[in-house]
Parts: structure tokens; C-alpha cells; sequence
């Protein structure tokens, strides 16, 4: 036909499915459009059709007369290209007309299609029958491999990515409004630092040298507050080797915000205020959002309660002043918690008892305050509390959201706490921070008295939109690598006589080992491989009864 499947050349557009929709009068002169989307149904009808195109806002109904795109005597465009060649899934460009239907749809009256990008592979088009759905592309490991499918045919997909980038987006205006800086801190380091995690180790050829992936962006950007910034934060990936499931992914996404001469309690109220703001932004106005079975505020204030206090009150016990063998022993005796590792410190057998008991109940939006300072070697102590820290951590529908300090910015203490650390690190933590020379030494230079903040920007976007699992906040999560079906090769299948198109014809009728067709019979498998190739217009020739047998009796010596 001398057709291009795909054309180089740009093709103008000039209005929206969406747009062409809300602004359409009966009563208004005729409305030239020149729209483009993937065709996602088609009626043929005679001489008439009507289609279904789906551009990046939503879907329209195209009408499509054979004599008003094939004006000449040729009516090849209509009759074998727009009926015979085009498939559900191709891309077209349509220019005409807004019209309204006898039935009162809004469509498009085509004067000319263009074909812009032909696809190859069939769309899951979900059909229904008597009520039923078919062809549902609902599987939950195949819609995260394959998101370019998903957003296609699954409806309010796309919606959910639009209103992450709107959390991102609230969430930067907001933080600019107060005349903080978004800054960029390196994601190779040579120290992981910032945070109790596993990293990634990667090696620098240039340097020859091992580096990690960045757990935390916290050491970097306190510097900054010491070379004399007033606010920065930072919206970036960290990567911690430590498993994943449906609430955790290695690669995530997490926000860092340091505001010299704060405390934590300025942060919690700041905190408030932020997601208050970015809830309405994101849910039309409103500080609630539906959770599963739960309903979630988010209007200020949020409820404040100590961890020692919520464990007090979740399991009975008072932890207050207890050393480590006597909550060791509390937590195995009384609690029955299983699994704890004996180099288990102080601070993480807390942290196991608040994970088992605690966390998993506090639904609304609440601060846990004032960490035991086992648990926070980052965290200024606190000002009339001794033995913790002035730390929160937020809560939100079962899991930790946010976590934020009244920084430590004694140079002296926070190398003493480094010590700590590797004393633990000595004892089999692999999650144990590592000194950071160049952290203390720029500690030394001095920090202002500080409060910072991390926010988990994807278990943000599972609140904000309602998800259950984290793979439905990422566009591309990390998977197992897909399994690959074992195959008989090109050459293997042409020993028995097949041609190579017809090896991927029984590969799509599913056979893809040789022994798989053993037990066909000929005039059957005939038939099936007949289908495909009339299904997918392949005008193959199709192999004779005798062929086929002749390739299941080879299979067979």
C-alpha cells in the first residue's frame, strides 16, 4: 500500500479528548480538531464506522465515512487499510470535526486518518458477555512488568502516577514557599552513612575503589547547613540491600529536610501542616482519604505519644529505666518474640517490641516521640528526659512515614555515638552506621542548632491514593527477573521440516518444545496453527495435513 507505519514527520495536534468534550455546544459553529491516540475499539458498519481513540487524557468516538476520507474513486484507505490492516492498539492521527451523534455522543467527524504507529502486539482488550469480564490484564506481577500495558488499558492507572507527581509537586512549592533550597547530594559514596541499613556496594573503576549506593542523604545536607544555608532539602533515590515485599522496595524514594534553629517540635507542627496541604491538594480539597477499611485524617493536629508510653500502653510493660538484659528478657520471656539476635542492643530490642506491638495499631496520623538514645545516634538528647532523645516518628495507617530529630550537632558526642555504633557493628550488625570522618569534621566547623526531617515518598503516595502495595506507587518496581520458557530452537524445529515463521506460529500456539506436539494430532494442530495465522493476518501458507504429521512423527523418533 506505500504506507509508512511510522512516519517521522510531527503531526500537529490541537485539542484533547477531554477538552474537545467539556467545551462542546450544540449551538456552535463547527469546531475543526486534528487529534491522535491509540484506537481502542472499532465498529465497522458498511460504508460507515465508528472507532474508539484514547489520547493522554481519555477516550473520544471517532465516525468514520468511507466517502469522507476516500473523496477519489480509490477507496482502498477505508475498504482494505482503515477495515483489513489496522489493528486494535495502532496509533492514528484524525482530523475533522465535533459533532454530536443521533444517540448524543460527542465525536469526531473524520475527514482524514493517518496512520502514526502500527503495534505489533495484540492489546488485552477486556470484553464483556452476559456480564462477565474477559481478557482482564489484572494480574499484579504482570501489570508491574509490563506498566506500559497497564496504563494503557486499565482505567485510573494513569491517575494514580498524576497525582504522585502532584504530591511532589505540592510538596516542593511548599518547602519554596518558606524559602528553603532544593539541593543534589551524591548517590555514590564511600561511605554509607545516614542511617541503620545494608547498602549496595558498587566498585569505581577510575578510583579503584569500592563505593555504596546512598542510604540517607542526611550527612550531606547537615553539611550544608553548616557551610550556612537556612533550609535545604533534597527529593532523590536511596538504596538499601535489604530485601523486598509488597510494602518495601530496595530502590525508593525518599525526601530530607534540614531548617537550622528548629527543634523537633517545630518539625511536628511543620509536618502537619505539610500534609495537610498536600492531602487537599491531592483529593480535591479534602484532609481525608480512604485507606482499605480505614479512613484517614490528616487535619491537624496529630495526636503526640513518647515510644516508651506506647509500649507501656500496647503491651503492659514500663521499659522505663530498664537495661538491656532486662528487656532482653521481657521481650523473649513475657512477650514471646522469636528470632532476636543476641547482638541485638538496647535500642533494637525496643525497636522489635514497638515493630511486634505497636506500630501495626495506630491508624490516624501519630507523632512517637522521644526515642531511647540507643536508638538514635544522630539525635540530639533530650533537653529534660534522660536516657532519650528528642525524636519522632510518624505513624500512619500501621507503618512509619516520617522520622525527624532535633539534630546532634556536638561533635564530641556524635563521635562518641559513632563509637557505639561500631562497637555494635563488632558484634554482627550489619546495619551499624560507620564513622564518617568528614561529617564530625565539619561538625567541628559548627552546625546550628537544627530539626530534619525524612519523609518515604512512596508510602506517602500509597496514603495519599489509597494503595495497598507499594508496586502500585512505582511505575517500574524491582522484580524477579522474569522467567524465561525453555524453547526449541530455530534450527532444532527445522530438523523436523518447519520453516522458521511457522517455529514462531507454534511457539504462539504455545508448543515451544519440540515433545510438545507428540501427542497432536495432525489435522488439529493444523487447524490451531491456521487460526493464528488468520488471526494475526501473517499470510503465511499453511503446511498440508501430510506436513504436519510428518513433523509429529520426527518428534516422535
Amino acid at each position: 500500500m506505500g504506507i509508512d507505519p511510522y512516519p517521522a514527520a510531527e503531526y500537529p495536534t490541537n485539542a484533547y479528548s477531554t477538552e474537545i468534550k467539556d467545551e462542546f455546544k450544540d449551538d456552535d459553529e463547527k469546531r475543526e480538531v486534528v487529534i491522535a491516540g491509540r484506537m481502542m475499539s472499532r465498529r465497522i458498519m458498511g460504508k460507515a464506522s465508528f472507532a474508539e481513540l484514547q489520547d493522554s487524557k481519555g477516550r473520544i468516538q471517532v465516525y468514520i465515512s468511507r466517502d469522507e476520507i476516500c473523496p477519489e474513486e480509490n477507496k482502498d484507505l477505508y475498504n482494505v487499510v482503515f477495515k483489513k490492516l489496522l489493528d486494535i492498539g495502532d496509533i492514528i492521527g484524525v482530523k475533522g470535526y465535533v459533532f454530536r451523534t443521533q444517540t448524543g455522543e460527542i465525536s469526531v467527524h473524520a475527514k482524514e486518518i493517518t496512520l502514526l504507529s502500527k503495534s505489533l502486539k495484540p492489546l488485552p482488550i477486556v470484553k464483556y458477555k452476559d456480564g462477565v469480564a474477559y481478557d482482564k490484564f489484572d494480574d499484579p506481577e504482570l501489570r508491574a512488568r509490563q506498566r506500559y500495558v497497564d496504563l494503557i488499558v486499565n482505567d485510573g492507572i494513569k491517575e494514580t502516577f498524576l497525582k504522585r507527581a502532584t504530591i511532589l509537586r505540592t510538596m516542593r512549592n511548599f518547602f519554596d514557599e518558606h524559602g528553603y533550597t532544593e539541593v543534589e547530594t551524591p548517590t555514590l559514596q564511600s561511605i554509607a552513612g545516614g542511617a541503620s541499613a545494608r547498602p549496595f556496594i558498587t566498585h569505581f573503576n577510575a578510583l579503584n575503589i569500592d563505593m555504596y549506593m546512598r542510604i540517607a542523604t542526611e550527612l550531606y545536607l547537615k553539611r550544608l547547613i553548616v557551610g550556612g544555608f537556612e533550609g535545604v532539602y533534597e527529593i532523590g533515590k536511596n538504596f538499601r540491600n535489604e530485601g523486598m515485599d509488597k510494602f518495601h522496595n530496595p530502590e525508593f524514594t525518599c525526601m530530607e529536610l534540614y531548617v537550622q534553629y528548629k527543634d523537633y517540635n517545630w518539625m511536628m507542627s511543620f509536618t502537619e501542616q505539610l500534609l495537610e496541604t498536600i492531602c487537599k491538594a491531592v483529593n480535591n480539597g479534602s484532609t481525608e482519604v480512604k485507606n482499605g477499611e480505614h479512613t484517614i485524617s490528616f487535619k491537624a493536629p496529630f495526636r503526640r505519644l513518647p515510644i516508651l508510653e506506647a509500649i507501656k500502653e500496647k503491651t503492659g510493660f514500663d521499659l522505663t529505666d530498664k537495661n538491656e538484659e532486662e528487656i532482653r528478657k521481657i521481650a523473649t520471656e513475657e512477650l514471646k518474640i522469636e528470632g532476636l539476635d543476641e547482638s541485638f542492643g538496647k535500642g533494637k530490642l525496643i525497636d522489635e517490641i514497638f515493630g511486634e506491638f505497636c506500630e501495626g495499631t495506630f491508624i490516624q496520623p501519630t507523632f512517637i516521640t522521644d526515642y531511647p538514645v540507643e536508638m538514635s545516634p544522630l539525635t540530639k538528647m533530650h533537653r529534660s528526659k534522660a536516657g532519650l532523645t528528642e525524636r519522632f516518628e510518624l505513624m500512619v495507617n500501621g507503618k512509619e512515614l516520617a522520622n525527624a530529630y532535633s539534630e546532634l550537632n556536638d561533635p564530641i558526642d556524635q563521635e562518641e555515638r559513632f563509637k557505639d555504633q561500631m562497637k555494635l557493628a563488632d558484634k554482627g550488625d550489619d546495619e551499624a552506621m560507620i564513622i564518617d570522618q568528614d561529617f564530625l569534621r565539619a561538625l567541628q566547623y559548627g552546625m546550628p542548632p537544627t530539626s530534619g526531617i525524612g519523609i518515604g515518598i512512596d508510602r506517602l503516595c500509597m496514603l495519599m491514593t489509597g494503595k495497598e502495595f507499594i508496586q502500585e506507587v512505582l511505575l517500574f518496581p524491582q522484580m524477579k527477573p522474569e522467567a524465561k520458557m525453555p524453547q526449541s530452537s530455530v534450527k532444532e524445529w527445522a530438523e523436523l521440516g518447519v520453516d522458521e515463521p511457522w517455529v514462531y506460529v507454534l511457539r504462539k500456539a504455545g508448543f515451544n518444545l519440540i515433545s510438545d506436539i507428540k501427542d497432536e494430532k495432525a489435522q488439529g494442530l493444523q487447524q490451531k496453527l491456521g487460526e493464528i495465522n488468520k488471526k494475526y493476518k501473517l499470510g503465511y501458507e499453511k503446511p498440508s495435513v501430510e506436513e504436519v504429521q510428518h513433523w509429529i512423527d520426527k518428534a516422535n523418533v
